[in-house]
């Protein structure tokens, strides 16, 4: 394990493990989500892993950056130069959160559809409009994202660990960059833990020129979305506990595979490398086995007896 990975991975640690009120991310909350902290916590324990960013998952109502027009359009080139903020669909570059929430969103067995107009922050009084696209139009979205989570890892076999585990538990559009090697010969590779295809974008609104937000959708709509957000967010729990289980057994540091503290002693107790032999020679043995089989098979099978 290099120095600068360590010397990285210290930095960070030090980050993390600041009081909740002096700690601060570019997050919209701006702080950890408490639906991930105690995986990360046990991620950053495991030699050659460190978390760098990551989110729980997330429902957001999202209106979108103002937006360069197209030559020609009704806008003068002098108005396009005065617009504050350039962004797009993904709101980089300016952008507004009307709505995020990183848990289901609760909803009362008596909730009136229209209670989510109010919600995310568009104009109930305005009733639902047509979608007609205007050139420049800002729309507002409703968005479910899975968890995401950035780790750096001190070589390949880090790096293989954590997708191995990720996508086994369903996080299937993971990934892995910075894999060429650093000036002292090292590899340190950065791991994506993602999943898209948990995730929906939606347009539900849009901002018209007085700067009010309205809703291109009904109110059952709406709810129907909020419930599929819900249902989604349940999958991406799932996901997580088990890309968790197979993370931490990969490392040894999963109940199931290590012992209680101050047990190492223990007669069947075994550390993470004579458990990976042991799994090896298991292997090797039922190998064995089957090919035993299909010889004692074909031994006596009516094609080889000798007839008399």
């Amino acid at each position: 394990m290099t120095s600068a990975f360590q010397a990285k991975k210290q930095k960070i640690l030090q980050q993390l493990n600041q009081p909740a009120e002096a700690y601060n991310d570019l997050s919209p909350k701006g702080t950890i989500d408490e639906g991930i902290r105690t995986l990360i916590d046990e991620i950053n324990e495991i030699d050659g892993l460190v978390t760098t960013s990551s989110c729980a998952g997330r429902i957001s109502a999202f209106l979108e950056g103002k937006k360069k027009l197209a030559a020609g359009s009704a806008k003068s080139q002098e108005e396009v130069s005065q617009e504050q903020s350039i962004a797009g669909p993904g709101g980089k570059g300016g952008g507004q959160w009307l709505f995020v929430s990183h848990d289901p969103i609760r909803i009362p067995d008596n909730a009136e559809d229209i209670r989510f107009y109010d919600l995310f922050g568009l104009k109930s009084s305005k009733g639902q409009q047509p979608l007609k696209h205007q050139p420049g139009r800002r729309y507002v979205h409703l968005k479910f994202e899975a968890m995401i989570l950035h780790l750096f890892t001190a070589s390949l076999e880090d790096a293989q660990r954590v997708l191995s585990a990720a996508l086994q538990a369903g996080f299937r559009e993971s990934g892995s960059v910075s894999l060429t090697r650093n000036a002292d010969g090292s590899v340190t590779p950065m791991v994506a833990v993602r999943s898209i295809g948990l995730a929906f974008d939606s347009v539900i609104g849009y901002q018209d020129e007085d700067g009010e937000l309205i809703p291109v959708v009904d109110g059952p709509y709406l709810h129907g979305l909020v419930e599929l957000a819900n249902e989604r967010f349940q999958v991406n729990t799932d996901r997580i506990a088990r890309f968790k289980k197979q993370l931490l057994e990969s490392a040894g540091n999963s109940p199931t595979s290590k012992a209680p503290k101050g047990k190492k002693n223990a007669p069947d107790w075994e550390d993470a490398a004579t458990r990976r032999e042991r799994k090896r020679a298991e292997g090797l043995r039922l190998q064995q086995l089957k090919v035993n089989k299909r010889d004692t098979d074909a031994d006596t099978s009516p094609s080889s007896v000798t007839p008399f």
